[in-house]
Formats: structure tokens, sequence, C-alpha cells
């Protein structure tokens, strides 16, 4: 097999040969656009799901469904330490741009930009002394002068509010949209989740053409509901999760058939109790078993025989990675996870998916610890985004088969 014509890709945000399983969210999504377009009132949307699951390439193809129906769009990826306004003044500058020539009165185009540059500019973080750091003497790219008086005035979810309405005015003055995509939404400092939240209550009020499509972990509902308690009615929540049998068959098969290679029945069946079914699993190890196939048809032999390959990758590049991050004490905490959260394999070909909630009281029983001294262990953990809370009293890991890779590791 020529290792060149390899056609799967098993990368972070990277885009799949063959993108299986999701007919369902991007119908969905074109009947969001389709209804903004026509004025009908239409909630933003959320993508929850573990890591590995293909979040991001989900929200970037749904970037590319908005920008293919001429709407704005811009992107940005949430960081902890990083607060919403500069990003989200970023991402709508791309957007509007985006619009920008098709608008007949560029003086309305110019006054967003005004706005868009004193939101942007109002963010005045300090050093020692009240002085700005050096990192953050920064200038948005906008040839306008600053407003005054609008979306400045310091209070991101008053700032928020305005900016976003006063986008998806000119939005509508060109009879289209804006669509804020945001990944690793549960990294959201609580103040921007609020004000998010504020500002989205505020344009499905309106029915304005602005949407936001946010994705991130499972915790990511119970995040939004801490900060505004009528966020489960502003989104409509979409959990992804891995490919059925069918779905992860096409992954393999769809991108193979393109360079005239087939697949064994057997070989299939192997490959998805390997990788269970999540979509960067299946793209890992079908690019191992591609790679030491000796040729077409590809079989249960080739996939054995590259398994341990493709799993010394994912020990390195997906799981090791995550676990180097934690410390010590964070690291025995998640071996004790580990051990609590095995599951008893499942009857569909003996899948065995480490997924299951743990209690927390059962943890600090497993290690003889007090529930409260584990506490900041679980919290550097949660904010990490390698264990996340789903429900009060438990914690599961957010990486596929982790609890698999830990029970494999020396202590």
């Amino acid at each position: 097999m020529d290792p060149v014509r390899n056609p799967y890709a098993p990368g972070a945000g990277q885009r799949p040969p063959e993108l299986a399983g999701r007919g369902r969210e991007l119908d969905v999504f074109d009947v969001v656009l389709e209804r903004i377009a026509r004025g009908r009132p239409e909630r933003s949307l959320m993508l929850t799901g573990l890591r590995g699951v293909g979040k991001t390439v989900l929200l970037n193809t749904l970037r590319s469904q908005a920008i293919n129906r001429l709407w704005g769009s811009g992107k940005i990826e949430a960081r902890p330490d990083q607060s919403l306004r500069r990003p989200v003044a970023a991402a709508l500058h791309m957007a509007v741009r985006e619009l920008a020539p098709r608008h007949r009165a560029p003086d309305r185009i110019a006054a967003f930009l005004g706005v868009l540059k004193a939101f942007a500019q109002r963010s005045t973080p300090t050093g020692r002394g009240g002085a700005p750091k050096l990192r953050d003497r920064w200038q948005p790219g906008i040839d306008v002068p600053a407003a005054s008086g609008r979306a400045d005035s310091g209070d991101i979810e008053i700032d928020l509010v305005e900016l976003l309405t006063d986008a998806a005015a000119v939005a509508a003055d060109v009879g289209t949209g804006i669509a804020i995509f945001i990944d690793e939404m549960q990294d959201l400092g609580p103040e921007d989740v609020s004000a998010l939240s504020a500002a989205c209550h505020e344009l499905s009020q309106l029915g304005a053409p602005l949407i936001v499509v946010g994705a991130g972990l499972p915790h990511v509902p119970a995040v939004l509901s801490a900060a505004k308690s009528y966020s489960e009615r502003l989104f409509r929540y979409q959990r992804i999760d891995r490919l059925d049998r069918i779905a992860a068959d096409q992954a393999l098969c769809a991108p193979a058939e393109r360079e005239q290679v087939e697949y064994e029945q057997k070989a299939l069946d192997l490959l998805y109790e390997k990788s269970g079914g999540y979509p960067y699993f299946v793209q890992a190890y079908g690019k191992a078993t591609w790679d030491h196939a000796p040729r077409s048809p590809i079989t249960a032999a080739d996939v054995r025989v590259a398994a341990p390959e493709a799993e010394a990758e994912l020990a390195v590049g997906f799981f090791g990675s995550r676990f180097e991050r934690a410390t010590p004490a964070e690291r025995e905490y998640m071996r004790a996870m580990a051990t609590l959260s095995l599951v008893e394999p499942e009857t569909d070909g003996g899948r065995d998916d480490m997924d299951a909630a743990v209690p927390t009281a059962e943890i600090a029983r497993a290690l003889g610890r007090r529930p409260a001294s584990l506490s900041p262990a679980r919290d550097a953990l949660i904010k990490k985004g390698l264990i996340y809370s789903g429900e009060r009293g438990t914690v599961a890991f957010t990486v596929p088969h982790f609890g698999r890779y830990l029970r494999t590791q020396p202590a």
C-alpha cells in the first residue's frame, strides 16, 4: 500500500476525508440559516461532546455552510486566561468585512467599526501599579476613530449586548446574517458566559439575524445554566457522540474506495472494536492499518499488525500529552477514577468505553482521603479540561478510553 496515497487524517480539528455520520447536524443548521433568512425566530446552537468526537471539525463545516449562504462569519477559540472582549471583536471585524462590499452605505459600516473599536479598546488589564502590561498594549486594526457612548461602558454584559445588536443590524441591511463560532466554550470565564447568554437572549427577542454557534465539553450546558438560569432555553443543544457502525465503516471505506482499495468485513469489525467509533480513533487506526497493509483488500490480520503502532501514537500524542500536564496529586486522582470507572464490556463486539462517571465520594474513599481535601486536584483537572462534572457529585474523563490508558501505565 502506497503511504503517499494514505487518505486518513488523524489531527486536531483536521477534517477527515469523509465526514460521516454528521448529516443530521448539517441539516439542522441549514434549517436554522434558512429560518433566520426568512425572518423566523431561531435559537443559537451549542455542540457538546467528549474530545476526539469531531466537534471542531463540525464547527468549521457549519461555518462553511454559513459562508456559502453569504453570511458574515468569524471564529474564536476560548481560553481560560483571556477575556472574550478582544477575540469576539476580531471575529466580528472579520464578519463585517465580509459583508461590507455588499452594503450600500459605507458610512453605516464605518459607524459600526467605530463602535467595534471602542468595544475592543475598553479592555484595560493592568500590571503592578495600574500600568498596562506590555502584552496588553494592543490596538485593533480598524482605520476609523473609536465611537463614544456605545458598547464602551466597561461592563462586558452591557457592551456585548449593544455590540451584537449593532452587528445584527448591519447584517439585516444587507439582507443576510452573521454567525459567530466559539470553540472550547467551557473555557469562557463566568462573566463572559453571562454576557454571551444575555446577548443571545436579547438577539432572540429582537429576531435579529445573528447567532452564536458554540462547541465544548459535555458540561457546557451546566456552565451556561450557572451563569443565566434561562440559558437552557436560549440554545439548541446537540450532543456529538461517537459514530455508529454504519458511519464508522463509511468513514473508512469511502476514502479507500476513491483510491481503489477495499476492506474485508472482519477488518472493519476489528477496526470498530479498536476505535469504539470515536472519529479521531477511526482515523488513527485507519492510517496505521493502511501503512501496514501489503495490498487490497485490507484484512483483519493487517489491523492486528497495525494496532500497536496506532496505540503507541495515541499513547504519546493523544493521551500522554494530557497526562503530562497533570501534577502528581492530579495523576493520583485520575488513577483512582480510572480504576473506579471500569465498566463491563458491551455485548456488541466486546467494546469497553471507559466513560462511566464516578462519584467523587468513592474516589475519596479509594484514596483514603476526605472529599474536601481532594477538591483542589478535582478543580484543577476540570480547569485543564481532563475531567468534567456532568452531574453534581460525579466526575468523568473528557477523553474517550483515557481510563484504559491510565490502567496500562505504571504507578
